[in-house]
């Protein structure tokens, strides 16, 4: 189809590239661009790109991603609890500063004809363009202003974070928990050019009440930085920052919301990026999500026959990749949520768990990257020297390791349960309210089904997810060994379920 005129609503990352895309692919269309903000204005630090969306952005625009890659900073990953530190080669991951990116992508634009008016955001019905693309947010007013058409929600969610940085450049990418008096704070950190870095640093409420948090966050104006929890938590990361204070901009204590909608468009307009969906920072970020809806739309806007047909495709090709991924990252987000109930393992098991929190990663597949940490892992999770541990059939070998616990030796950790009752576990979360009920009834005694606690669930891959999750739980808050019987094709599962301390033992069934 061809468009006459197009206008975007927010300057951003997803906005401004979805606007070069379209001009590239329809030159004699005219695309405004809306920002409210001035040029250089921006709010936030670095933006972490990993290798398949640095794929995308190749093959979507070549130009473009030479220029962002130039400019980026690549590092490794590392995981470190007290005095222990280990490191994960990161491939070719990538971070750039968030005001670099939006420079090189308003260049691109304009050099594709896009005009890109500053200073104002005008509301979708102030605008006569043949469509509109709202990409304007989080907290999008285009969105809210049709909120029933859309069929919006926001969830917010109940631990606590902040994004703030630092005037150096780390060595690695590090995940870092610190105990205070008031209780953990948790870091992710990552370097994104010579004299910068992010610190994203996290609390669960009860730490943040404690720390006095909940008041300076009140106290503090929304276009300021909270500059008391600055000062604090450059003194509980001192080490890591090597002496550098933490630097703010707009900087307080957030929760992070879930946006998902109904229907991605109405009538001419379409929402774009964290408008109409987001995903949990520890995942993926939200910019990398805006600009691959940038590409999937600028392809639709290009090939379908009329609008209403453009913007039905852009939904219907793109929804699928956005809810997995928003399922993936709830995953990832709960796991973070209870990362300090896990510091009772050795970094390189943490990090078995860690690498393997979604379904995404099984254990051989991490083994491909980190051979040594896989193999330092699983001889803490067996028990053995790491000479013993194999370099191939490490599924069979993680299933077949003897267990002694609760005053019983099992041979291996495959065990047959069917001659004992099984607890159903169909939750939508396994930290939600139906888990709780569960975890408190075999915690007081008045459920479980004997020894060890045997649970089942549906036979799809999320449900079993959720199924160790909570047997995790069991473990920890209510001292159950715990055996979960699963289907046999779920075995790498149950691998990286063993090995990580989310089960004890397996059943494997069909």
């Amino acid at each position: 189809m061809n468009l006459r005129s197009a206008a975007v609503l927010g300057g951003g990352p997803g906005g401004l590239y979805a606007a070069r895309l379209l001009k590239l692919s329809q030159p004699d269309c005219r695309v405004d661009v809306y920002e409210q903000s001035q040029p250089g204005l921006t709010f936030g630090f670095g933006v972490g790109l990993a290798s398949r969306t640095q794929r995308n952005l190749r093959a979507a625009d070549a130009d473009s991603h030479a220029d962002i890659v130039g400019s980026a900073w690549e590092h490794e990953m590392a995981m470190a609890v007290g005095d222990r530190e280990v490191r994960l080669p990161a491939g070719d991951l990538i971070a750039i500063g968030r005001s670099a990116l939006l420079g090189i992508l308003r260049r691109h634009a304009e050099a594709a004809g896009v005009r890109v008016r500053h200073g104002r955001r005008p509301s979708a019905g102030e605008l006569g363009a043949d469509l509109i693309i709202a990409a304007d947010g989080v907290s999008s007013a285009t969105r809210e202003a049709h909120r029933a058409e859309f069929g919006a929600r926001v969830s917010v969610h109940d631990g606590f974070y902040l994004w703030a940085g630092t005037d150096f450049a780390l060595p690695a990418a590090i995940f870092r928990p610190v105990e205070t008096e008031f209780g953990y704070f948790v870091t992710h950190a990552y370097p994104y050019q010579a004299d910068r870095s992010t610190f994203l640093i996290e609390a669960d409420p009860e730490t943040w009440r404690r720390s006095g948090f909940d008041a300076t966050t009140e106290q503090t104006p929304p276009d300021a930085s909270d500059e008391q929890a600055l000062g604090y938590l450059s003194k509980v990361f001192h080490d890591d920052l090597q002496g550098h204070p933490l630097i703010g901009n707009r900087t307080r204590w957030l929760q992070f919301r879930t946006v998902t909608c109904d229907r991605w468009h109405h009538r001419n307009v379409v929402l774009l990026g964290d408008a109409v969906h987001t995903a949990h920072y520890s995942i993926g970020s939200g910019t990398k999500l805006a600009m691959e809806d940038g590409i999937v739309l600028a392809r639709a806007l290009a090939e379908a026959g009329d609008l209403e047909a453009a913007l039905a495709r852009y939904e219907r090709e793109r929804r699928p990749a956005v809810e997995h991924l928003q399922e993936t990252a709830f995953r990832s987000m709960r796991w973070w949520d209870s990362f300090t109930g896990r510091l009772d393992l050795p970094v390189e098991r943490l990090l078995i768990s860690f690498m393997t929190r979604a379904g995404k990663v099984s254990v051989d597949r991490f083994a491909g990257f980190a051979p040594d940490v896989v193999r330092s892992g699983l001889a803490q999770y067996a028990g053995c020297p790491v000479a013993a541990v194999p370099d191939t059939g490490r599924v069979p070998w993680i299933l077949g390791r003897p267990l002694d616990a609760a005053g019983r030796h099992w041979p291996a950790r495959v065990v047959d349960t069917a001659g004992e009752r099984a607890l159903w576990v169909d939750v939508p979360d396994a930290w939600g309210l139906a888990a709780d009920t569960l975890v408190r009834r075999v915690r007081d005694g008045q459920d479980g089904g004997g020894e060890p606690v045997v649970l089942a669930a549906p036979g799809e891959q999320g449900s079993v997810l959720t199924l160790f999750e909570v047997a995790e739980r069991l473990r920890r808050e209510a001292g159950s060994v715990v055996a979960a019987r699963v289907g046999r094709q779920w075995a790498e599962l149950a691998a990286a379920a063993l090995a990580s301390g989310r089960v004890d033992l397996v059943d494997l069934t069909g």
